[in-house]
């Protein structure tokens, strides 16, 4: 089973806001799901981004691709370079 760490869109029409969830890669966008770790709110100013790190870092670890924007958002809260450190002490 592939998993995926993507946005699941909520909020009304025009107003977006997103959770980032872990689902299959095969179950639609706002779908089903396996874990909700954290959340996204692009209208605030600055963006508000609310992630619980050490589960997405253990997701990762576990083998989940983050889609290209949670990669993304991710590297803007420095949790890429936790992962890449995380893989280097595992070795």
């Amino acid at each position: 089973m592939a998993v995926k760490i993507r946005l699941k869109r909520m909020g009304a029409k025009k107003r977006p806001f997103y959770r980032l969830v872990v689902a299959d890669s095969r179950a639609p966008r706002d779908g089903r799901f396996i874990e909700e770790i954290g959340t996204y709110n692009p209208l605030k100013d600055p963006a508000e981004l609310n992630i619980n790190g050490e589960k997405a870092v253990n997701w990762m670890l576990e083998g989940a691709k983050p889609s290209d924007t949670v990669r993304n958002l991710f590297s803007r809260e420095g949790l890429m370079e936790q992962l890449h450190n995380a893989k280097n002490e595992q070795k």
